[in-house]
């Protein structure tokens, strides 16, 4: 059995390991069945046999209900408007329509959603181990955050003082940690219940891999807060497929569990990207130079 099969690729110590081994049986589960590269994970183990998608596990009852803010304020709207007559790239339209979010605005919305939120325990996920000290830094100065850490894989942190922060937080003596990609996997810490994405990621498997760090169940724990801070339409399509999928009729909800609450914080914007988004599975996996077809409906903002 392999575990957090995404590991295996077309070529790799993996692959050659489960070619040496190809008169045993082999099955593998994951998560997050996808992989940068494009190498499908069922050339070599076959169709998956069972799924349960995120937005189904949560109307089960298997995970921790979402309430998911979205924020998207920076939208230049003579941009909006000159989109739908010209042919913009993914990554020209991501750097025309969103502005960075500083790090004050992401500690405001994080203490907002500290102070509503029973027994807080959150990851803030950064972009860089520059950012996640910053981050980390700019958060000890509110009192209660006095004992954050950052979490990463850079000089000056070694891995004992690495493992002793994530026992410390398992713990509750830290209250909050600040990562870069570390805490993606391998990492079970059921008390979180909110996560703050303050990177852009393009990567599908990663986002998700981030979400779930909040996602598990433990007693008295109904939901995970999930700030994103996104600048990135991947990230935007993702959630509101995501969104779309959860309300989806199909699924048995359980009774007594709550519906996702995915919310934006401008409804204009998001009356404009959902307008816009045509097709949310393929916009997740567009690369940079994709560039994007829109409709030209007649778009007032007021």
């Amino acid at each position: 059995m392999v575990d957090e099969t995404h590991h295996v690729g077309e070529d790799g110590f993996y692959s050659k390991l489960l070619e040496v081994l190809e008169d045993s049986s082999q099955f593998g589960v994951t998560a997050t069945p996808w992989r940068g590269d494009r190498y499908d994970i069922e050339d070599h183990f076959g169709p998956a046999s069972y799924k349960l998608g995120i937005e189904e596990g949560m109307h089960r009852g298997y995970l921790a209900q979402v309430d998911y803010r979205l924020f998207v304020d920076n939208i230049d709207w003579e941009v909006v408007k000159d989109a739908s007559r010209r042919s913009y790239s993914m990554k020209e339209l991501n750097t025309k329509l969103f502005l960075p979010q500083r790090d004050e605005a992401v500690r405001d919305e994080l203490l907002a959603a500290w102070n509503s939120t029973l027994d807080p325990r959150g990851i803030v996920f950064c972009q860089t181990i520059e950012h996640a000290e910053r981050m980390a830094e700019l958060l000890r100065r509110t009192p209660e955050w006095r004992n954050t850490q950052a979490v990463h894989t850079g000089p000056g942190l070694s891995m004992r003082e690495r493992q002793l922060r994530l026992i410390d937080f398992r713990a509750g003596r830290i209250p909050i940690l600040t990562a870069v990609d570390i805490l993606n996997e391998g990492v079970d810490v059921p008390d979180v219940n909110i996560i703050c994405f303050a990177r852009v990621t393009h990567s599908r498997r990663i986002f998700v891999q981030q979400l779930g760090r909040g996602l598990r169940l433990r007693e008295g724990k109904n939901k995970v807060v999930a700030l994103d801070f996104v600048s990135d339409l991947r990230r935007v399509a993702a959630v509101l497929n995501l969104r779309r999928q959860a309300e989806a009729e199909e699924i048995e909800v359980l009774p007594d569990v709550p519906q996702p609450e995915i919310t934006f914080s401008d409804a204009e914007a998001e009356s404009l990207l959902e307008q816009w988004i045509l097709d949310a599975a393929s916009l997740e996996t567009a690369n940079d130079d994709h560039r994007l077809q829109f409709i030209d409906p007649e778009v007032t903002v007021s």
